[in-house]
């Protein structure tokens, strides 16, 4: 009888989803329902992590005075949070937001605030990516830490002023891009013993996600939960092929990718989650504890031997099988040096 029901249920949701989309030709009908069960599934996954592996979220700060840190985003939600534990290691701290006034007020508010600056940056915008980098560069030439850490979720089909779909613009072009640009200064502080290192906030989002190689801009159809896997997924892969090419050249940075957990932020404001805060307050991390891993992968010393892990909940977290393929890894590493008009062999350099 609950066999019965079930099916009867999800033939009846089937078919009001085809209704609503039946201008859509049914492969894309198919592939927005396993993305969007698939996403629910991570989601659920990701909860339940959060819950059982609750009391491994800690992390020591030590003493980094003198050091650097660059983080994009910052001025709300988890970023606010690792931003507040780099200024409470004694760090210098560089924010890349796109409102510099809010970046100045949440330095009153913080312990050390005066190690924290504010400078301009549109992650939509890949000019905006390189004057965000040599203004930093100008003022700070040797950088310790570089924590991409800023991102947006869901939301319409959009291109960006350089003609890149707008999520994976936002979660991994220009992250890569200022990875590249910032990697000398990033080489020139590091050392065998104690590593720069590059942090990559990804989420668990990324399991149902691969790779458009061939319509990398979802052109043909778009699906919002598709680009954030991507995008996503993005984010994880290039932490690890670049922690690769990086200890073949015995170059002392450690890259490596984390998700937070499910966190309460405004992340979710195009979500299902936006009609209900009370259930995120309730099931979900507080950003205060969605900083912990971040801070985790920052500092943590054990993990120095594990370069381009994928980090959840201070643990190795699980990743789908797409983002291991090394084939995939530098495809989309050669891609995306393409798109920011580099050549592949110049990566990181001068």
């Amino acid at each position: 009888m609950a066999l019965i029901i079930t099916t009867a249920v999800i033939g009846a949701a089937f078919a009001i989803y085809w209704y609503i989309n039946r201008h859509k030709k049914v492969k894309h009908i198919l592939s927005e329902l396993r993305y969007a069960l698939d996403m629910q599934g991570a989601g659920a996954g990701g909860l339940i992590d959060d819950w059982v592996n609750v009391w491994r979220n800690k992390i020591t700060l030590p003493d980094a005075k003198n050091k650097v840190a660059v983080i994009t985003g910052g001025a709300r939600g988890i970023g606010t949070e690792v931003v507040r534990g780099m200024l409470k290691a004694n760090m210098v701290v560089i924010m890349g937001v796109r409102n510099i006034e809010a970046g100045k007020k949440l330095a009153k508010t913080m312990e050390n605030g005066d190690n924290l600056h504010a400078f301009q940056l549109d992650l939509e915008s890949l000019k905006s990516v390189k004057e965000f980098a040599d203004n930093v560069l100008r003022e700070f030439p040797e950088i310790h830490l570089l924590v991409n850490n800023a991102g947006i979720m869901f939301g319409d089909y959009k291109l960006t002023e350089d003609g890149i779909e707008s999520q994976l613009a936002v979660n991994h072009l220009s992250h890569f891009y200022l990875t590249h640009l910032l990697l000398p200064a990033l080489k020139k502080t590091g050392t065998p013993d104690e590593p720069s290192r590059i942090v990559n906030v990804t989420s668990c989002g990324h399991f149902p996600g691969r790779i458009y190689f061939d319509d990398i801009n979802l052109k043909e159809h778009y699906d919002t939960t598709a680009a954030y896997s991507q995008s996503k997924l993005a984010q994880l892969m290039m932490a690890r092929y670049i922690n690769e090419i990086l200890e073949d050249k015995d170059v002392p940075v450690k890259c490596y990718s984390v998700h937070p957990g499910i966190v309460d932020t405004d992340l979710f404001v195009n979500s299902q989650f936006s009609k209900f805060p009370w259930l995120r307050r309730l099931f979900f991390k507080t950003p205060e504890k969605g900083a912990v891993s971040i801070l985790y992968a920052c500092f943590d010393e054990e993990i120095l031997k594990s370069g381009g892990m994928y980090i959840s909940n201070c643990k190795e977290g699980f990743s789908n099988r797409f983002s291991k393929n090394k084939k995939h890894q530098r495809k989309l590493f050669e891609i995306s040096c393409d798109l920011i008009q580099i050549d592949h062999e110049k990566f990181g350099k001068n």
